[in-house]
């Protein structure tokens, strides 16, 4: 066998999670407008996925769409109406920022505080990354 041959094998007889190019994967967010607030009702399902705490993206999507908001339930209320583009546009710019490891790309970082800097810590490649912008 040749080498093209070989290698078309080995990727038919990967597993799907390893095959899959992007695993991290982040939904479309979901809701309405009601009134003059925009409701979202799959913000838990995102904050998981992402792997952050609530309250920090929370903050950055409410100080980048220069808006209020707050929780209610499972809901999360924005204080005014926000097309859901923008308001994925504001999540994916706080994963490229704040999740994604900038040498491998992959989600499986953890934010970590060594005295007064913030660092994301890779653990699928080890790379270390301040973080410049503050929330």
């Amino acid at each position: 066998m040749d080498y093209e041959k070989l290698l078309k094998k080995a990727k038919k007889e990967l597993p799907e999670e390893v095959s899959k190019s992007d695993r991290f994967d982040i939904p479309k967010v979901r809701g309405h407008i009601q009134g003059n607030k925009t409701v979202i009702s799959n913000f838990s399902a995102i904050v998981s996925i992402i792997g952050r705490e609530q309250e920090h993206i929370l903050k950055y999507i409410l100080k980048t769409l220069a808006t209020p908001g707050e929780f209610k339930g499972n809901l999360l209320l924005l204080g005014r109406k926000i097309p859901a583009s923008n308001i994925n546009e504001k999540i994916n710019q706080y994963v490229k920022e704040f999740v994604l490891c900038k040498e491998c790309g992959k989600g499986d970082t953890k934010i970590t505080k060594e005295g007064r800097f913030t660092f994301i810590k890779c653990t699928a490649c080890g790379a270390k990354h301040s973080i410049k912008s503050k929330i």
